[in-house]
């Protein structure tokens, strides 16, 4: 046995060790930090304006996540990203994320980057698989030079929390080897915050919490079947979440990010608020029930460290309502988000 994998080995146990550790679920989980108040920064095609980020400070928000992406066909082992600013989105590329930190910081803001995969035509990133070990070695290959490219980023730009991945659950249960070892040469680089992005329903599944400083959750958490829920439906739809939540962050004595949450402004979308239905009736007014929900039932919990809203699109005229259903702008949610985000 080589010396290589003999450390990923070792580095394995003892993560599913410390993740299994035998903490009492009732010795809860306080977080004393200041709360991540934030919004999912969609890349700009072009250069940033000065003044781009104010209106995600007159929400109150604090802190945007920067979300380059790479892409892969589905089913393929090719994995390719922006490495300089020949690419569609300049926004993607390692330079034009770090030009957007900068601004960002200008503004008094502070970042997360969180790198996104986008496999196929919008597959499933957590259902992404491959048939050999062949594929699997070329993929980590390209896909490990993307997660070290950005920790360089992070690292020069003093990006305040780096998100090393999103949502690749079937790739972390196949192969924790390649997740302790791409933290370990992430962690050479980069020493700020970390934190990884897996899915609401498998979050308890990751073995590497123990070396994050956050347990990341894209929060898309069933709440009511019906078409429109009131307040209390609502509220009643998260008290099971919670509960588990809860008992997740004392097990692991970790704070929970919400490195992503939102709803559409349709009707039906705390039903399954994952989904991208974009034919369903308009319903500003749920969307804004549902942030208000999460602000009174989830945001004031001990062991809650904040969220970053899906989704905010920089090319927003001042006025316009955004197209897109998942973005609060300059929709009813948008005030709620103000709202709650001031205090």
């Amino acid at each position: 046995m080589n010396n290589a994998l003999l450390a990923f080995l070792l580095s394995a146990l003892l993560g599913n060790l410390l993740s299994c550790s035998s903490v009492s679920s009732d010795q809860p989980y306080r977080y004393n930090g200041e709360k991540l108040k934030g919004v999912a920064f969609v890349a700009p095609r072009d250069s940033l304006a000065d003044m781009t980020y104010l209106p995600v400070k007159r929400i109150n928000a604090e802190w945007v996540a920067l979300m380059p992406y790479g892409y892969t066909r589905e089913g393929t082992a090719d994995f390719v990203y922006a490495r300089d600013n020949d690419w569609k989105w300049w926004g993607e590329s390692p330079r034009g994320v770090a030009h957007c930190v900068e601004v960002a910081h200008n503004q008094g803001l502070k970042v997360m980057l969180k790198p996104h995969m986008w496999a196929g035509r919008g597959t499933f990133t957590g259902h992404f698989d491959l048939a050999t070990e062949a594929e699997w070695q070329t993929f980590e290959k390209g896909f490990g030079e993307y997660l070290l490219e950005f920790a360089r980023v992070a690292d020069s730009t003093d990006v305040e929390l780096y998100c090393i991945a999103t949502e690749m659950q079937t790739f972390v249960k196949r192969r924790p080897q390649f997740w302790f070892q791409i933290i370990r040469e992430i962690k050479q680089i980069y020493k700020g915050k970390l934190t990884y992005a897996e899915n609401w329903d498998v979050y308890q599944d990751v073995p590497f919490w123990n070396e994050m400083d956050f347990i990341g959750i894209d929060a898309y958490f069933p709440l009511s079947e019906t078409q429109s829920p009131d307040l209390a439906t609502l509220k009643k739809g998260w008290q099971p979440h919670l509960k588990a939540l809860g008992r997740y962050s004392a097990k692991i004595q970790k704070p929970i990010l919400f490195t992503e949450f939102g709803y559409m402004s349709s009707d039906f979308s705390a039903r399954r608020p994952w989904e991208t239905d974009r034919d369903r009736p308009e319903n500003d007014p749920l969307q804004a029930r549902t942030y208000e929900v999460f602000f009174e039932e989830v945001w004031q919990k001990e062991w809650m460290a904040g969220g970053f809203v899906w989704k905010w699109f920089p090319s927003l005229r001042s006025g316009e309502r955004a197209r897109d259903p998942f973005s609060p702008q300059n929709k009813q949610a948008e005030v709620v988000l103000e709202k709650y985000y001031a205090n």
